[in-house]
C-alpha cells in the first residue's frame, strides 16, 4: 500500500483534517438552530441531534480532537525522550536503573483504564486528558530512545567528543539524538495514531469533553442513534479522523522508507 500510495495522496489525507482544525474556528459561520438532524437550506450537512449546523460543529471540534493527542505526543517525547538520552549516556548503572524501572512498573498499566480514570477525576478538562495520554506513553518512549541511543552513546565518537570537552546537549542532542531520528520518525506515526484513537476513545464514551462540546469524537458519539436520519452528522467527524491517522500512518511510513533507501545509498 505504501508503494503504491502517492506521497500526494498521503499529504492531502492529513492536511485537509490539520487545516480544518486550525483554520476552521475562524470560517465565519452564521447558522441558525434548526430542527434535530434536520437537512435542507441553510445547514449543508444538516444540524446534529441538538439542531446546531453540523459544518459550523465540524470547523470548531478539530482543535480539541487533533491538538490534544499531538500536544500529548510532544510531551511523550519531551520527557520519555530526555529520559532515554540520560539514561543511554549515564556511566552509572545505578542511574539507568532509577530513570528506567519506575517506568517499566507503568508498562503494563491499561492505557485507556488510566486515562478514563484521570478523565472521569478530571471532567471535560482536555488539559488533564492530554497529561494523561502522554503520561501512559512515556514509558515506551524512554525505552525506545534509549534502545536506539545505547551504541551511539557509548561509541568512540562521543568519547572523542568528551575529550574535547564538547557539552552534553552539544554531544547528546547533537550527535546522539540525530543517531535516534531514524526510530523516533518510525515510531512517531503510530504513537500519534494511538494518541489520536486514545483520546477520541475517551471522548467517544462520554468520559472526557462535555456532552455537548463540538470535538469530532464526541459528534459520533453524540449522533450516532441519529446515523440512518442525518448520516452526516456521523460520517463527517469521523472521516476526518481516519483520513488524518491513515494520511499520517502513510506519509511516515513513505518517508522513513525514503531515509533508508537514502542511508542505504551513502554508505
Amino acid at each position: 500500500m505504501r508503494a503504491r500510495t502517492p506521497i500526494a495522496v498521503s499529504l492531502v489525507l492529513v492536511l485537509v483534517p490539520v487545516l480544518v482544525a486550525v483554520f476552521g474556528p475562524f470560517v465565519p459561520i452564521d447558522a441558525e438552530p434548526g430542527l434535530p438532524y434536520e437537512r435542507g437550506p441553510g445547514h449543508p450537512l444538516g444540524t446534529d441531534g441538538l439542531g446546531r449546523d453540523v459544518l459550523e460543529l465540524l470547523l470548531a471540534g478539530g482543535r480539541t480532537a487533533l491538538g490534544m493527542a499531538l500536544g500529548a505526543v510532544a510531551i511523550a517525547y519531551l520527557v520519555g525522550g530526555l529520559i532515554g538520552l540520560v539514561a543511554a549516556s549515564t556511566r552509572h548503572r545505578w542511574l539507568d536503573e532509577l530513570l528506567i524501572r519506575p517506568l517499566d512498573v507503568l508498562l503494563p498499566l491499561p492505557s485507556l483504564l488510566v486515562i478514563s480514570v484521570v478523565a472521569v477525576g478530571w471532567r471535560a478538562s482536555a488539559l488533564a486528558i492530554t497529561l494523561a495520554v502522554a503520561a501512559v506513553n512515556v514509558p515506551t518512549v524512554a525505552r525506545l530512545v534509549r534502545a536506539a541511543a545505547l551504541d551511539a552513546a557509548s561509541g568512540p565518537v562521543v568519547e572523542a567528543l568528551r575529550m574535547q570537552r564538547e557539552s552534553w546537549v552539544g554531544i547528546h542532542l547533537g550527535y546522539v539524538g540525530r543517531a535516534v531520528l531514524g526510530p523516533v520518525a518510525a515510531d512517531i506515526g503510530t504513537r500519534i495514531t494511538l494518541a489520536v484513537f486514545l483520546v477520541a476513545s475517551v471522548n467517544f464514551l462520554g468520559l472526557g469533553l462535555s456532552p455537548t462540546a463540538a470535538d469530532w469524537a464526541v459528534s459520533v458519539s453524540r449522533n450516532r442513534e441519529g446515523l440512518l436520519l442525518q448520516p452526516w452528522a456521523v460520517l463527517a467527524p469521523a472521516l476526518l479522523l481516519v483520513a488524518f491517522t491513515l494520511g499520517f500512518n502513510l506519509l511516515a511510513d513513505r518517508l522513513v522508507h525514503r531515509s533508508r533507501r537514502v542511508a542505504e545509498v551513502t554508505r
